[in-house]
């Protein structure tokens, strides 16, 4: 897909989408030898979210002959409604994703101003005042999605009074093609089998495990792989010098769910 800032948010979904549609068709798949039974949509980080955003769009195309027998996400990105989650507050500073840089990239994204950045941060967007958002935010609500063991002693950051104007200039950030998360519950019960691989030290953790959660919840059968001692991008880490343990745990143990399941 083509990157920022030569491209903006709805342009990278079109891209990943499109190319979807295109593999998926039978004579595509039959000029690669592809059994049209066994494929997977798979993403990791920024890839993460257009593959889950992808995979909740064939699932609602009735066109479509051919579908995904799995999505396996890697410590994806799902939204943008909330940055005061556990996994935000707990790494905000964590070396590789500190939760500023996170905003930085969704305001990117949306091509947005960076003056919004602080607004973001403390959840302004999505104030109790802010009518767009209220309809969201039973479904990223953390404290009923989250386990104990991730909730630890965190509470929530809601706003009483916000801004909705950053909502009229950035629509995108409750547009579920960008923030899957906030799909409805009619869109998440046609998914696939799921994995989704989540890291402790990871702003992101929280996104995974609600979506996992969600999807739970709606019907899916859902693997959740959480690694306490693991951090984002961790996967990239397989190859010497930087053959981290990390990188080599979390890449066999994806590896090992795609070959019994795909």
């Amino acid at each position: 897909y083509r990157l920022v800032p030569e491209v903006c948010f709805p342009e990278q979904f079109h891209d990943a989408l499109r190319a979807t549609k295109h593999f998926l068709q039978p004579d595509v798949l039959a000029e690669y030898s592809v059994d049209p039974s066994r494929i997977a949509i798979s993403g990791d980080s920024a890839g993460g979210n257009l593959a889950a955003a992808v995979c909740q769009q064939l699932s609602k195309d009735e066109h479509l002959t051919i579908r995904p027998k799995l999505q396996a996400l890697i410590y994806p990105v799902l939204q943008a409604f909330d940055f005061n989650t556990p996994s935000y507050q707990q790494n905000m500073n964590m070396p590789v994703l500190p939760r500023y840089v996170m905003i930085n990239y969704w305001i990117d994204y949306f091509n947005g101003n960076y003056d919004l950045a602080h607004s973001l941060l403390i959840n302004n967007h999505t104030a109790l005042d802010v009518g767009q958002a209220l309809s969201f935010r039973g479904r990223l609500n953390w404290t009923s999605l989250l386990p104990s063991s991730f909730k630890k002693n965190y509470k929530p950051v809601i706003q009483t009074t916000g801004k909705a104007e950053i909502i009229q200039e950035i629509p995108a950030l409750l547009d579920v093609r960008a923030v899957p998360l906030l799909a409805e519950n009619e869109t998440l019960q046609l998914q696939p089998k799921t994995y989704i691989l989540t890291c402790e030290n990871d702003v992101l953790r929280d996104d995974g495990v609600m979506y996992a959660k969600r999807l739970e919840n709606a019907g899916v059968e859902v693997t959740l792989d959480h690694f306490d001692d693991c951090f984002h991008g961790c996967m990239i880490f397989t190859i010497w010098p930087t053959d981290f343990s990390a990188g080599i745990q979390t890449r066999n143990s994806y590896i090992k769910w795609l070959d019994e399941n795909l």
